[in-house]
Parts: C-alpha cells; structure tokens; sequence
C-alpha cells in the first residue's frame, strides 16, 4: 500500500489554488480520483469546468458568491460546516485518491469552524489518502500535522499596478 500524505499550501503570495489544481490534475491524469473542495468559494470560477475534460475530477463549492470582508454571517457558517461534513465522509470512504481542501486555512482564520474539527477530519481519514490544504495564515496544528508545507511568499505582483484578477489566470 502507497503512504498517503498532507500537504500545505500557504503564504501571502499567489498560486495555491493554482498549485493544489495542478498537482489535481497530475493525479487524474496517473488514473487517481479526485474530490476537490473549495471552502468560502461560490463565484464561477474557471476551474469548475474542469470535470467536463477530465471526468476524474469533482470540484465542489462551499461558499457563497462573494468573499468575507468582515464578520462571517450564518450562511457563511452554514456552507462552511457543509462542507466540512462532506468532506468528512468523503475522506473516510477511501473513494478518492487526493482529496484538496481549497482554502481550508481561510476558512480556520473566519473561525467557520475549528481547527479541531479540520485536524479530526485530517486523521481520520482512510490511510490511503493524500491531502492537499490551501490557503493564507496556516495554522500552527495544522503546520505540525502536515507531512509537507510549502509558503508562497510575494515578491512582486501586478495587483500593485491595478491590474485587477483575469478570468482564466487568476479564477
């Protein structure tokens, strides 16, 4: 039996989700299933349509169609912890190879659920699956349980210029 992992992908700097869907599709594509979960996301993002090319692949959204700005309401909660209950069950089935929490550390940082409960999810998972977390301000339980954590830090980026996000690069 092959080891399954965590990974983090973490840090102020652009590409995590970008990352956690490539290495998505680098699974699909050696014949893995993956179930790919996007905490806090609702908007139509670009990547949904990818099940259409590479049916190994199901990307599930647990968000709303805007973006926490201040104080989460209940319906921010209530996708949140929907989320996280199908992805409970979806880590202990053992149907999936690679299962990507996107933006789960985002979620922690709204306080839409524990980090207990993410980390009890996490280890409860059948062995043979890898788990991919994304998302800016890692928290320090989840950095020890993880088995690989890379930061993406910013150097440079062309938002400071008012470019504003592009479909098909940035979402």
């Amino acid at each position: 039996m092959e080891n399954s992992y965590v990974h983090i992908y973490t840090g102020n700097g652009k590409g995590k989700t970008t990352a956690s869907l490539g290495l998505s599709v680098r699974a699909a594509l050696a014949g893995k299933k993956v179930f790919f979960c996007q905490f806090i996301k609702g908007m139509d993002y670009s990547e949904l349509r990818l099940s259409n090319y590479i049916p190994n692949i199901e990307i599930h959204q647990f968000g709303r169609d805007c973006f926490i700005y201040n104080d989460p309401t209940d319906e921010d909660i209530k996708e949140a912890r929907k989320g996280l209950n199908i992805c409970k069950e979806v880590l202990k089935s053992g149907k999936y190879d690679l299962v990507v929490l996107d933006e789960l550390n985002i979620a922690l940082y709204y306080k839409l659920f524990t980090v207990d409960e993410a980390i009890e999810i996490i280890k409860n998972r059948k062995s043979s699956v890898e788990v991919v977390i994304t998302g800016r301000y890692a928290p320090k339980e989840l950095t020890e349980l993880a088995d690989l954590v890379t930061e993406m830090k910013e150097i440079k980026h062309y938002y400071t210029k008012g470019i504003m996000a592009r479909k098909g690069i940035e979402f």
